[in-house]
C-alpha cells in the first residue's frame, strides 16, 4: 500500500475523526509518498521506540501515545531529537489514543475482554460523551489473581490490586490507562471488579467502602493490547510486514 492508502485505511478502520481527544490523532510526522513495506508498533513514541523502528527500516511507526497533545510544543530538546530521527529515517509517525482505547474489536479494552474469554460485552465508561470501555460477564467466576495473570499483569510491571469485594469475580468493567476515577461507574453498575491501568491513592477508600475489587495492571501493560491487535491486522489483512517494540516502563 502507498502512504496515503494506508493512512486513509487506519483513519477509517479506527474511526479517528469522530473522537474529541487531546492527542493529535493520525499522521503526526509524515514520510515520503512511498510504498509501505514495514510498520513498527509501540505504546509510546519514545526515543527508544523511534530509534529501534528506524534502525529496523520501518516506513511507519504506529503508537498509542504520540508526540503532540493539543497545545503547540517547541521542537527542541528531546522532542527535537525524536522528530529529527524520524525525519532523517524517512519514517512516519501515526498516533491513535482514545480511538484505540474505544474500538470495539481492536481497542485496548475490547482486546482485554476477549483475552478474558468474554464472548459478549457492552459499552462502559464515557470520555467526552463517548463510550471508551466495556463491561460484561466472565465465562466463569475468577479470582482477582487469575484475572491479573490472564492479562499478563504482575507486580514487577506495575500491578496494584485493591480487593474488598467478592472472592470470585463474575462481572467486570474495563478501561485501560489512567482511568481509575471510572471505578465510580463500576460501583454504580454493581460490577464485581474494575480493571484499569493506574490507581490513585484517593480511590482506595472508595473501593473499600463499596466492597469492590480493583485491578490496576500498570498503564503500559494495560495498553499494549490495542497496538498489538492493529499490528496483527496490518500483517494478516493488509499483508504488510509488522513488528512490536516492547519498550516496557514498569509503570
Amino acid at each position: 500500500m502507498t502512504r496515503d492508502e494506508l493512512i486513509k485505511h487506519y483513519y477509517e478502520l479506527l474511526d479517528i475523526s469522530s473522537f474529541d481527544d487531546i492527542s493529535l490523532n493520525g499522521l503526526q510526522i509524515s514520510m515520503s509518498d512511498k510504498e509501505i513495506r514495514k510498520v513498527a508498533f509501540a505504546v509510546d513514541a519514545s526515543m527508544d521506540s523511534i530509534a529501534i523502528a528506524a534502525d529496523e527500516k520501518a516506513d511507519l511507526l504506529f503508537v498509542h501515545h504520540g508526540l503532540f497533545w493539543g497545545a503547540p510544543i517547541a521542537i527542541s530538546g528531546m522532542h527535537y531529537h525524536r522528530v529529527k530521527k524520524a525525519l532523517e529515517s524517512d519514517m512516519g509517525l501515526f498516533a491513535c489514543h482514545i480511538p484505540l482505547d474505544a474500538h470495539p474489536i481492536y481497542g485496548n479494552n475490547a482486546q482485554m475482554a476477549l483475552r478474558l474469554g468474554m464472548t459478549s460485552y457492552d459499552p462502559f465508561g464515557t470520555f467526552k460523551g463517548r463510550y471508551v470501555g466495556f463491561k460484561g460477564k466472565l465465562p466463569f467466576p475468577m479470582t482477582v489473581a487469575e484475572i491479573s495473570r490472564i492479562l499478563d499483569f504482575d507486580e514487577e510491571h506495575g500491578l496494584r490490586t485493591i480487593c474488598f469485594g467478592k472472592d470470585m469475580v463474575e462481572t467486570v468493567g474495563i478501561i485501560s490507562g489512567g482511568a481509575s476515577g471510572d471505578v465510580r461507574d463500576a460501583i454504580d453498575e454493581n460490577l464485581d471488579c474494575f480493571v484499569t491501568g493506574e490507581v490513585e491513592h484517593s480511590h482506595f477508600h472508595l473501593v473499600k467502602e463499596n466492597n469492590m475489587n480493583m485491578i490496576a495492571g500498570g498503564h503500559y501493560r494495560s495498553e499494549v493490547f490495542g497496538v498489538k491487535a492493529v499490528m496483527r491486522y496490518t500483517e494478516k489483512e493488509l499483508g504488510i510486514e509488522s513488528f512490536f517494540i516492547d519498550a516496557e516502563t514498569g509503570l
